[in-house]
Parts: C-alpha cells; sequence; structure tokens
C-alpha cells in the first residue's frame, strides 16, 4: 500500500534529520584532530563495560575505532540526507547506535562521569534513535526523494 503524501514527507524528514545528527556528529570528530572516544569507553557501564575499557586501554584498537567511528557517522549521515543506499546505512546507524547504547545504557544504578540530558529509565535517545533508524529501514524513502530515485530514473530512462 502506497504512502500518503504526509506519510512520505514524515519519512524523507526523519531520514534527513537522523542523516544530519549522523553528519554533524562525525564532522565535528573529523575536523579536531585531537579528539578520541578514550573518555567515553572509559566510562561505559552495564555487562559490556569490560570489553569498552578494552578497546579504550588498547591504543592500535582504540586508533582504528575513533577512525571508524568518525567516518562511519559522517558516511551514515551522508547517504541519510542524499537519500543514497538508505536501506544499508540504516542498518549501519542501528549498529553503531546499539554499540553507544551498550556503552552506556539506561540502567537503573548505573551512574556516569558526563551528565546525561536527564533521567532516564532503560530508554534514551540513543535508543529512541535507534529505533527510528530501524522505521528508516522498514519504510525506505530513497524511491521518493533522493539520489537513488534519480539514478533509478536514468537507468529506466537509458534502457
Amino acid at each position: 500500500m502506497p504512502h500518503t503524501k504526509l506519510q512520505s514527507f514524515a519519512l524523507v524528514i526523519l531520514r534527513v534529520t537522523i542523516g544530519w545528527h549522523f553528519l554533524y556528529e562525525g564532522g565535528v570528530k573529523l575536523l579536531n584532530p585531537q579528539w578520541t572516544a578514550k573518555s567515553y569507553l572509559l566510562d561505559s557501564g552495564g555487562f559490556m563495560k569490560g570489553f569498552f575499557e578494552w578497546i579504550a586501554g588498547n591504543q592500535a584498537v582504540l586508533v582504528l575505532t575513533d577512525s571508524l567511528n568518525a567516518w562511519g557517522l559522517a558516511l551514515i549521515g551522508l547517504s541519510l540526507i542524499a537519500g543514497l543506499f538508505t536501506r544499508y546505512t540504516s542498518l549501519a546507524g542501528v549498529a553503531l547506535l546499539l554499540l553507544y547504547y551498550l556503552s552506556h545504557p539506561a540502567f537503573p544504578g548505573i551512574e556516569y562521569m558526563f551528565p546525561s540530558d536527564g533521567s532516564y529509565f532503560i530508554i534514551n535517545k540513543t535508543l529512541v534513535e535507534l529505533f527510528a533508524m530501524l522505521v528508516l529501514f522498514a519504510f525506505p524513502t530513497s524511491h521518493i526523494f533522493g539520489l537513488q530515485r534519480l539514478l533509478k530514473n536514468k537507468k529506466s530512462y537509458m534502457a
């Protein structure tokens, strides 16, 4: 069943705004040569705390993680904004957000050095954005508005 214009518009706006968030976060990290996730990883909590602390404590793994994180954010953001390969990048975004959530879960009794924007109980903004990315995966919009649509139209025109 096709989407209404309002549904299509809302899904495209969701895709672009999440894309902007990812691109901005990745760009800030890429433009700052001093940026590292080390302190964030050392501040991890929950059942995967040891894994994230291991990453922070292993310089080679940390450098790779920093690079993958910054470039991953930026490329996912660009893809979502441009409307190109958005189903794949939605899944990549879900994976990245899941890692963020697992490193800093909003579970009762866990306290972090960095302040949060509020008092959360299990559900936080990271998890909300993760589920929004699942919506983008389930309801792709590149065929409505994006480079994927232009490429598809160009192929059908040339055939």
